[in-house]
């Protein structure tokens, strides 16, 4: 009797304990807290990486082939319109310019000598001292060593023609960014041998989604950021901007140019740039779906995945990847992965570990 009634007490002892830890079980979606993901007001800046670009550069190659002698310049080196950059080898040329020289001054000493005889000849022939025939022989010869002249100073210009493009020259005022080329070296024609751009006409060249190049006249303001420029962001126009004509298909993004306005800043070509396109709330609606925001503590970062955990119909967190704008007062934008009205849970590590029951 006292050892059924011992295990009476036992069973109920057991059962109170199964209840009170089912009382105190936590449901999984109440186990972290969560936020709803919100929808941002009051406009959007969109963001866009670029790059700068010259408008006026230049590969300066030789167009005859020869050894480096000389090189004049080397890279950052400011030079003028016309300014010698490098030298070619130029001794065969300049020779073959002396010789077509040599023969076109006896050219014209020969020509000099038939035109006195021509001379003589129709003196002689209105005299009557000799035939018509001769004189239009005399006259054939004379016309002969005229071509002649004029095809020795056709020569003669070819040659010193040749002979200077020998010397490279700048083809305009700037400054010359490459130089991967040395003394000794073989130039070959069409191989640029240095490259030179003009520092005062340069632009940002960026690539944009097509909805938003089709729709860039509504934005309420275009900066331009460029890392080193001290006085801050560059105010544009949607007049400066220059889209090309063509749309990329596989990006289905438009290329806009936009010409950079004199700074005082050191800005070479290739220097990162960014464009932002600030947007009121129902002009961006137009053009891209409104971003929520969220903590910036709910954001999961692992390797390649920028997720968070949303909460389900079930109550159970679930990790969605997600693509992230700009972060601000603790708050992150979200473009792409969760909808406003959602459920977010702060705190990622609490949130994996619902996930992730034990046994």
């Amino acid at each position: 009797m006292r050892l059924s009634r011992l295990l009476s007490i036992l069973s109920l002892a057991g059962l109170v304990a199964t209840g009170a830890a089912a009382n105190t079980a936590t449901p999984p979606g109440d186990a972290a807290s969560t936020v709803e993901a919100v929808a941002a007001t009051g406009g959007r800046t969109l963001e866009f990486d670029g790059v700068v670009e010259a408008v006026r550069a230049a590969a300066v190659a030789a167009q005859v082939p020869g050894e480096i002698v000389g090189l004049e310049v080397a890279e950052g080196d400011r030079v003028g319109e016309g300014a010698l950059l490098v030298r070619i080898d130029a001794r065969v040329a300049d020779r073959q310019a002396a010789a077509n020289a040599a023969r076109l001054a006896s050219a014209r000493a020969d020509l000099a000598a038939v035109s006195r005889d021509v001379e003589r000849q129709r003196r002689l022939y209105r005299e009557r001292f000799i035939s018509a025939a001769a004189l239009e022989r005399a006259e054939a010869t004379l016309a002969a060593a005229r071509a002649t002249v004029d095809a020795l100073e056709a020569e003669t210009k070819a040659a010193q023609v040749q002979s200077g493009l020998h010397d490279l020259r700048a083809p305009f005022a700037g400054v010359v960014s490459d130089v991967p080329v040395s003394e000794g070296d073989m130039a070959m024609p069409g191989v640029p041998l240095l490259e030179v751009y003009d520092p005062t006409a340069l632009r940002v060249a960026v690539s944009v989604p097509q909805a938003v190049a089709a729709r860039l006249h509504e934005a309420l303001a275009l900066r331009l950021e460029l890392p080193g420029v001290p006085s801050g962001p560059i105010g544009v126009t949607a007049a400066d901007v220059q889209p090309q004509p063509v749309v990329d298909a596989a990006t289905h993004t438009v290329r806009l140019r936009i010409p950079l306005p004199a700074i005082d800043a050191p800005v070479a070509p290739g220097a990162f740039a960014r464009l932002r396109i600030v947007l009121s709330g129902e002009r961006e609606a137009a053009m891209l779906a409104a971003p929520v925001l969220v903590p910036a503590g709910a954001i999961v970062r692992r390797a390649e995945l920028t997720g968070v955990y949303v909460l389900d119909d079930e109550g159970r967190p679930v990790l969605r990847q997600v693509r992230l704008g700009r972060a601000a007062d603790g708050r992150v934008e979200v473009l792409a992965g969760v909808s406003a009205g959602e459920r977010v849970f702060v705190d990622p590590v609490a949130a994996g570990r619902l996930r992730r029951p034990g046994p």
